[in-house]
């Protein structure tokens, strides 16, 4: 995807390897497995990652026995990826992939939906990846929560600044979070908002996942981490947790399943949907 300077001057600092390997951002990182391995293919399976950064996914994913193709519109996350031990990296944007129909058993979009705030661009993004899984085939996508804005910088003791205090609110009232500080502009969804964009790609009976839940708030999120049997009851906790309707807007980040259907749904004009899905267009 063609990103804005402002992301491409963040992402080329190579913050974002770290921020899921450290601190309360692995709580993300191995919730994210923890779902994913639930909805997988058995490896074998050719998986995609688009969007997928420095490899922090790929990584793991290779370890599991996958065979992945990394695409990602910045050059150093393009590198560095390329450099992992059995992934394949290349440039690419969510929203034109160069690939064939029905080429990947499983399309992971993992990032990029955050930084299209049109709504029609993160519409096509999926429709491209619901093109290129084969049938039956897993869509995931992860979102921002539309209130994760006001949590974090609660959190981060940020929040009785005036600018933070501005970004945090504008984001909750039109999901657009323009950082004041270090960050980069994104797209924060309402959950109920996801699926909705997935039915209109072609991939109806999305599922949601909340990932931190309202662990990623607690004071000693770090101590419970670092502590493997502590770890271990959180990440159960949230399981218990992640599809609650009521809980999934405190989760920082949703994760949201789909399956490609297995006959091409018609679309609106009679046609079908096989083929590229107009950016809006509901092709489901």
């Amino acid at each position: 995807m063609t990103v804005t300077p402002d992301v491409l001057t963040y992402y080329e600092q190579g913050k974002e390897d770290g921020r899921l390997r450290t601190g309360r951002g692995r709580l993300e990182l191995w919730r994210t497995q923890d779902v994913l391995r639930r909805a997988l293919p058995s490896p074998p399976t050719r998986v995609l990652d688009i969007g997928g950064g420095t490899g922090v996914h790929a990584e793991w994913l290779v370890a599991d026995g996958y065979e992945v193709e990394l695409l990602d519109p910045v050059p150093l996350h393009v590198e560095r990826a390329g450099a992992l031990p059995g992934v394949t990296a290349r440039l690419g944007d969510a929203r034109d992939l160069p690939l064939p129909d029905t080429s990947a058993d499983a399309v992971l979009l993992l990032g990029p939906l955050y930084h299209l705030p049109d709504r029609a661009d993160r519409v096509t993004a999926l429709a491209e990846a619901r093109r290129v899984v084969r049938p039956g085939g897993l869509v995931a996508a992860a979102t921002i929560s539309r209130y994760a804005a006001v949590h974090d910088m609660v959190y981060l003791g940020v929040y009785e600044h005036e600018p933070h205090r501005r970004a945090a609110r504008e984001a909750m009232e039109n999901g657009r979070l323009l950082g004041p500080a270090q960050g980069f502009p994104a797209y924060l969804h309402e959950p109920d908002e996801v699926p909705g964009e997935f039915a209109d790609a072609g991939l109806p009976g999305a599922e949601r996942y909340g990932l931190e839940g309202a662990f990623w708030l607690y004071g000693d999120v770090d101590d419970w981490l670092d502590d493997p049997e502590r770890r271990r009851l959180m990440l159960d906790a949230q399981r218990t947790l992640e599809r609650v309707p009521s809980l999934l807007g405190v989760s920082g980040h949703l994760l949201t399943l789909a399956r490609r259907p297995a006959q091409a749904p018609a679309s609106p004009s009679g046609g079908h949907a096989g083929g590229r899905a107009r950016p809006g267009c509901r092709t489901g």
